[in-house]
């Protein structure tokens, strides 16, 4: 790769989210639910598990764009499969703007109510989804907060089952689904119903975003890693660099899950170490369920990767504590080409450090200076080059950046390489 050619705008993956709304009596907007899509028929794929759905929702949409994103700072409601409320995937929701949706499909209904009871201690609120009266459903309707039920006509007969629910479940908030009249809304509304969902209100919206999957191979690397007895963090750190996808969702997590307008992410590592090892193999888990098989990695991404590695060694000669965040603000320079979204939508989402902040909006700053360093080498713009590495480091040789080039190139060579095996 020539560092002075400009990476071609490839189209990168287009991912695929409905979200339909849940409106209180006074047909205000209360919640969200959150809806799989694969394309842009706006209907649950045919032939997806709810295992398959549920991954891919949580990694290509809930830890790339964030739930608070999609539902515009609302409740979201989450529908998860058996297997993935078992396997622990609400540690990767923020139990605050959340409500997970038990679906009716469920299965081995005891372990799941053992597991609910742990999550409501630790502040997750469920639901149970298209409630159909059996009698299974016993152990879960006195831990969960919201029961869904379907409109049937004569409308009466719901009514009849609002009412009885009220009754037996005064904690439970009711939320009716399949809504298609004014008439249905009135009844079921004097009948005490709190909540109401249908296409009498709105139909599912269709959401898009572009992003780019990790690869297969780094994913594989990751299971490796997390597969040992003690994770060790600096392993993790390393392979998540490598990877512009995965060094996204990881930022995007580690805001979501802190809960702390004041944290700052300053590097990937802090962000691996803040998660924590039960978060980071979850991740890592829910990532190898819902892309491995992918293609590999694309120019743009590897252009990315040269420029990170480039403000890496370029740093590491200056301020050696920088290296890290001069290796995400090269990453993060080239993210909003990969994903197709604006620089500065990015920095708000990632929650990142000032200093990095200012590098990529304004380039200022000592990493601000690297970046425009690294720029300026791409275009050979060699008068530039000059100016701006008096201001990074006037100590360094020219030739020495010469050779940090070649390294850099090398590096994204060696893992692209590696990925594409």
């Amino acid at each position: 790769m020539n560092v002075s050619d400009t990476p071609s705008l490839t189209p990168t993956l287009t991912q695929y989210v409905a979200r339909q709304p849940i409106f209180n009596a006074e047909k205000a907007v209360f919640a969200y639910e959150l809806l799989y899509r694969n394309s842009a028929n706006n209907a649950f794929p045919v032939g997806t598990s709810d295992e398959h759905a549920t991954s891919r929702l949580f990694f290509n949409t809930l830890m790339l764009v964030g739930a608070e994103k999609l539902t515009a700072h609302q409740l979201a409601f989450v529908n998860l499969s058996t297997d993935a409320l078992l396997d622990e995937f609400p540690k990767l929701l923020n139990p605050e703007h959340t409500v997970i949706e038990i679906v009716e499909r469920t299965v081995n209904i005891a372990a799941v109510a053992s597991r609910i009871k742990t999550l409501k201690g630790q502040g997750y609120i469920f639901a149970l989804d298209d409630y159909d009266g059996d009698e299974k459903w016993e152990p879960l309707l006195a831990l969960v907060n919201y029961i869904k039920i379907e409109a049937e006509e004569p409308i009466i007969k719901t009514n009849m089952r609002v009412k009885k629910l009220k009754r037996s479940y005064p904690h439970c908030k009711i939320i009716v689904e399949r809504i298609e009249t004014y008439d249905q809304f009135i009844n079921l509304r004097d009948a005490g119903c709190d909540y109401f969902q249908g296409f009498f209100f709105a139909r599912p919206e269709m959401l898009t975003y572009s992003g780019v999957d990790p690869s297969k191979v780094t994913v594989f690397e990751l299971l490796k890693a997390i597969a040992k007895e003690s994770l060790c963090f600096e392993e993790i750190h390393q392979r998540v660099a490598k990877d512009v996808g995965i060094t996204a969702r990881i930022l995007r997590l580690a805001n979501a899950r802190s809960g702390n307008s004041n944290l700052v992410i300053t590097s990937i590592s802090q962000a691996v170490v803040y998660l924590g090892e039960d978060v980071i193999r979850q991740f890592v888990r829910v990532l190898a369920v819902s892309d491995l098989g992918i293609d590999k990695p694309t120019e743009l991404t590897k252009f990315a990767l040269v420029r990170a590695r480039l403000m890496e060694l370029i740093l590491t000669e200056t301020n050696k504590n920088l290296s890290q965040q001069g290796y995400l603000v090269g990453l993060f320079s080239m993210l909003d080409a990969i994903l197709d979204i604006e620089l500065a939508t990015i920095v708000k989402e990632f929650t990142l450090d000032k200093s990095i902040t200012d590098a990529l909006l304004m380039q200022t700053g000592l990493l601000g200076d690297c970046l425009l360093l690294t720029k300026a080498i791409e275009t050979k713009n060699w008068p530039m080059v000059e100016t701006q590495l008096k201001l990074v480091n006037p100590e360094i040789e020219i030739e020495k950046v010469y050779s940090f080039i070649l390294e850099s190139m090398l590096y994204s060579d060696d893992v692209i390489e590696v990925m594409s095996e």
